[in-house]
Formats: C-alpha cells, sequence, structure tokens
C-alpha cells in the first residue's frame, strides 16, 4: 500500500526526527572507511532543509547493546555529514535529557541536530513507550528513513509512530518501491541469486522465491548443503547437516513450482577458508577429502551468467564464495558483472554483495542497490515490516 512521504506534508517551521541509519563501517582509528549510508540518507536530509524544517537525525552505530561505548560514538558521522551537506551540525553526546531538550527548542528552521547513538540507551532496542514519547517531545513530525533496520521494532523507528505523524523519507520510498516492484510486478524472466553461508538464514526467502522465480542461482556455503543433500562428497566443506532435509524439500518443491533451480557444477576448492595456497577448480562430484569449497567454479560463473543474459528481472542476496578472501571472490565478482551487462532490473540486497559490486566498479549499473540487509530479506519473504508498517498510507 503507498505510504506518505514528506513531500505529502507541511514542513516548513516543524521540527523534525528523522530516523535514518548511520550504521556505517569504521577503520580501525574509528575513522568511516565507507560514508554510502550517510550519503544515502542526503536527498531527504536535503529536502526537509530547503523546505524550511528544522532536522533532528537519530540513528545507531553498532551493536552497544544499551550501554556508552566511547568508540561508537557518532561524532565522526556528524563530521563527516558537515562535510557532505556543507552546513555545521549540531551534535550532542546525549540520547535524551535536558541537553538534548534544550538543543532542539533552540534549533532554527534549516539547521541540523544529530542525537547520540540511539543504542547507547537501554530502552531503544526494547521498543521503551517512555522513550519514544521523550523522541516524540524533540519534535512536530516523525520520518522514517533508516530501512536497514526497519525489521526492527525499536523506540526510534517505530515507538515514536504512537505519538506523532510519521511518513517516509526518500530513501525508504525508493527501497519500498523497488523491493515491492520486485514481487508483485517483476517482468519475466525472474532469476533470484541466493548466497550466503547459512541456508536457515535463507530458507523463508527461497520459500517465497519459488512462487516468484523463474530459476533460482544456489551459491555460497549454503549450496554445499543443498548439494549434500543431493548425496556429493564435499570432503572438509561447511555443511549444515541439520538443514538437509529442509534443502531437500525445497528443491523437490522446486521440481513442483517448475521452478529451475540450479546448483554449482563445479567449485573451486582450497585447504582453508582464508588459503589461497593450493586452491583450484573442480567438479562438484570430485571434491578431495582434505579440501573446501570456497567459491563457484568457472563453468558455473559461466552458466550463471547465461541465465542472468536472458532475465527480465535479477534479485540477488548473499555472497557466491568466501568473500573477504580475494582468491575466493571471482565468483561473486564474475557474477556481479554479469547482472550488470544484462538489460534486467536488478535489486542487490546485502552488505558484501553491494561491496563485490562496488569493488567490481559495477554498481552504477545495478538498478537499485538494497541499504538493507535482514530487512531485505524480511520483505522478500513476504512479511510486514515494523518500520514500515507505522508510516501512514497514502
Amino acid at each position: 500500500m503507498p505510504k506518505k512521504t514528506i513531500k505529502d506534508i507541511e514542513l516548513r517551521g516543524k521540527r523534525v526526527f528523522t530516523r535514518v541509519d548511520f550504521n556505517v563501517p569504521r577503520a580501525q582509528d574509528g575513522s568511516i572507511s565507507d560514508d554510502t549510508k550517510i550519503r544515502a540518507a542526503l536527498p531527504t536530509i536535503s529536502y526537509l532543509l530547503q523546505h524550511g524544517a528544522a532536522v533532528i537525525l537519530a540513528s545507531h552505530l553498532g551493536r552497544p547493546k544499551g550501554q556508552v561505548q566511547e568508540n561508537l560514538r557518532l561524532r565522526a558521522v556528524a563530521e563527516r555529514l558537515e562535510q557532505l551537506l556543507g552546513q555545521k551540525v549540531i551534535y550532542v553526546r546525549a540520547v535524551t535529557g535536558p541537553e538534548v531538550t534544550q538543543a532542539a527548542q533552540e534549533l532554527q528552521p534549516g539547521r541540523v541536530l544529530l542525537l547520540e547513538n540511539v543504542r547507547f540507551h537501554p530502552g531503544e532496542t526494547k521498543n521503551d513507550p517512555e522513550l519514544a514519547k521523550e523522541y516524540a517531545a524533540l519534535a512536530d513530525l516523525f520520518v522514517s528513513d533508516a530501512f536497514g533496520t526497519a525489521h526492527r521494532a525499536h523506540a526510534s523507528n517505530v515507538g515514536i509512530a504512537a505519538y506523532l505523524p510519521a511518513v517516509a523519507g526518500f530513501l525508504m520510498e525508493k527501497e519500498i518501491n523497488n523491493l515491492s516492484r520486485t514481487l508483485h510486478n517483476p517482468q519475466k524472466p525472474v532469476v533470484a541469486i541466493v548466497g550466503g553461508s547459512k541456508t536457515a538464514d535463507k530458507i523463508g526467502v527461497l520459500t517465497n522465491f519459488l512462487r516468484l522465480a523463474d530459476t533460482i542461482l544456489l551459491g555460497g556455503g549454503m549450496a554445499n548443503t543443498f548439494l549434500a543433500a543431493k548425496s556429493y562428497q564435499l570432503g572438509k566443506s561447511l555443511v549444515e547437516k541439520e538443514q538437509l532435509q529442509q534443502a531437500a524439500a525445497v528443491m523437490k518443491a522446486a521440481e513442483k513450482h517448475g521452478v529451475r533451480l540450479c546448483l554449482p557444477v563445479d567449485v573451486t576448492v582450497a585447504f582453508g577458508l582464508h588459503e589461497a595456497a593450493g586452491a583450484c577448480n573442480v567438479n562438484v562430484d570430485a571434491v578431495p577429502a582434505d579440501m573446501m569449497v570456497v567459491d563457484i567454479g568457472e563453468e558455473t560463473r559461466k552458466l550463471f551468467a547465461a541465465y542472468i543474459r536472458g532475465a527480465g528481472t535479477v534479485i540477488w542476496n548473499g555472497p557466491l564464495g568466501v568473500f573477504e578472501t580475494d582468491a575466493f571472490a571471482r565468483g561473486t565478482i564474475a557474477v556481479a558483472q554479469a547482472v550488470a551487462a544484462s538489460a534486467a532490473f536488478s535489486i542487490i540486497g546485502g552488505g558484501d554483495v553491494v561491496a563485490a559490486v562496488e569493488k567490481a566498479g559495477v554498481a552504477n549499473n545495478i538498478s537499485h542497490l538494497s541499504t538493507g540487509g535482514g530487512a531485505t530479506l524480511e520483505f522478500w519473504e513476504g512479511k510486514e515490516l515494523p518500520g514500515i508498517a507505522v508510516i501512514q498510507d497514502l
């Protein structure tokens, strides 16, 4: 159902509590190593400022579990945001309290205030209504623009909507529209690429893709479990033995639905997850007993690319190998290049795959890079996300 956005309300002179996702990757020295998430929020922030709103920003960073952690403060985020906006960002080292209240009351239209990491407060992840009321007291409106946390019912993205009118920012609107397009009106044929290490994490989305996709391409550690369910011997590879029956059931359901479910026909094997020395390409029925699968093989890359070339829509979640090791990222990068070269409407979700696309230099050729990990997966599973449900319907 269409949701109200910041274009549908009067903003001038209003204080706007805006939940963004500034959970950015950081280097060992605490500096921001990738500001993609900050840049993704700029269209919403800029629009609010241009239309006369006083903007109060709230975000989490990491998982401090309700405790103040100095290395998870948002000072570096505030400084980077200042550079990108070209204006001063007022930053308070608190989530709630007199300092926050005063800063919000004194905030003028066209100015930006950034609160401290909301997960420093123990009530944030518990969706504490009292904390939500404190957030709401700071503002006149609530703008939801953190799609990456939309699957979590927390005080700053769900609880606050009980006390303030809630509308979507541009990033949230973009995510909803693009992901909905793949679920409800995809251009056929639909090719779904599913990777990652754990079958258990992907069963829900795989089951939903059986109703949606024409072809499903499986890679990553989870493909090992499916291969093992077909009685392949995979040496020392990661195999989730407790998921073998589930994998067999998915393959049987795919056959029933007429969905082509493609497993690797060859693989890259190595002596360890991060040991490139001695790695080689073998057929899936010839994995040495003392080696493990670390990537899809050369023939599999060609096979997957052929299906991708003929697709009308491509949706992808999860890397197809041990992406952290450059030598074992080749399959993921090759498939990223194939997706980028195709004429299909393409959506990629999940940090590792987005990083692969950027590493391959083809990010600009993907229709939509989703900012959500778990949120994207749950959306594709067909679940109602609490962070979207609270936004007012249009």
